[in-house]
């Protein structure tokens, strides 16, 4: 598999890496435990080298299995979690939205029940989840950079940061990478994030890379999610490209562009994959997998989309999509 760096922070990664939301019970729908471990181990004989998680993915639980599934080969891996968001401990309350906070004493807090619940002594990459629009952004870029020297984690960046709020991170830290939502649906990022990143030496890890499930081919008109799915309301991070008055344009899309994929001998899946990879800003492409099955065929897309096959496939997603987001749009 291909390998690319995060920006000029030195740290390496395979160009996809295994997404771990759907590990989070209570978030993603059902799933078997040895299933999914199976599936990150199936990701890392695959040649993948990073793995993604946060402390808020089924409140705690997916990073508890996540570690359980790494640890054969821990050290030969890079590690991301994520932390900085608070969510209520009470069961009977976990549906309910969280919130940002990154205090020093709550950043601190979550990297030490981070290293705890993967069961690890250090953590490669360090992400807040979500900006804290509370106080300054130099606070847990500080909070981050003596986590550093204190080697509890080896480096860290931000996770759903707009430009405006990078530029006040940089001036006080290292971030090494912002995760954003990107993929054939959801082009926000590319007019301000990216030049951003790409001109101060910031990777990119693009997480939804198959539009939480819309660009797997598997989904079907009407389609309906379990009562434990972030997805079962519609909420798409701002976008609406699976509510009911649009669902249908863009299954047609998917329609076409499976077309599209079997005429390059890939599944829609992996012609999604590519499209992220084909834009020199990503670095990583996650992808989520619940399955064994799931997680080889996303490793199918690593291979290099020609521009004019991109282009082909803007074109169709921006001509006949409904509710995707566009370049310029505002992002969540």
């Amino acid at each position: 598999m291909r390998t690319r760096e995060f920006g000029k922070s030195g740290l390496k990664t395979s160009v996809i890496g295994f997404g771990g939301w759907p590990m989070g019970r209570g978030q993603y729908g059902a799933f078997d435990d040895g299933q999914a471990i199976a599936a990150v181990r199936a990701a890392f004989d695959g040649g993948v080298t990073l793995f993604d998680g946060a402390a808020v993915y089924g409140w705690g639980y997916g990073e508890k299995l996540l570690g359980k599934a790494i640890k054969p080969f821990r050290k030969d891996i890079v590690l991301v979690t994520k932390g900085g968001r608070r969510w209520v401990q009470n069961d009977a309350d976990r549906t309910r939205a969280t919130v940002s906070d990154s205090s020093p004493e709550y950043i601190n807090e979550g990297i030490s029940e981070s290293l705890k619940r993967l069961d690890t002594d250090y953590i490669d990459l360090y992400l807040i989840h979500w900006p804290d629009k509370t106080r300054p952004y130099e606070v847990p870029m500080r909070v981050l950079e003596d986590a550093k020297k204190a080697g509890k984690i080896r480096r860290y960046g931000v996770s759903n940061f707009h430009a405006d709020m990078l530029a006040e991170c940089v001036k006080h830290g290292q971030p090494a990478c912002d995760q954003v939502g990107y993929h054939a649906f959801d082009r926000r990022p590319e007019a301000g994030i990216f030049p951003f990143v790409q001109q101060n030496g910031i990777g990119v890890m693009a997480y939804g890379s198959m539009a939480h499930g819309l660009l797997t081919g598997a989904w079907k008109p009407g389609q309906s999610f379990a009562e434990d799915d972030w997805r079962r309301n519609g909420a798409n991070f701002g976008l609406k490209t699976w509510a009911p008055e649009n669902l249908p344009a863009n299954l047609a899309v998917v329609d076409k562009l499976k077309k599209i994929a079997a005429d390059h001998k890939m599944t829609v899946a992996q012609l999604a994959v590519a499209w992220v990879l084909a834009n020199p800003a990503v670095t990583v492409a996650l992808c989520g997998a619940k399955t064994p099955a799931e997680m080889k065929e996303d490793l199918g897309g690593d291979w290099a989309m020609p521009a004019p096959l991109r282009e082909e496939i803007n074109r169709l997603v921006l001509a006949e999509g409904s509710g995707v987001g566009k370049v310029g749009d505002a992002g969540p």
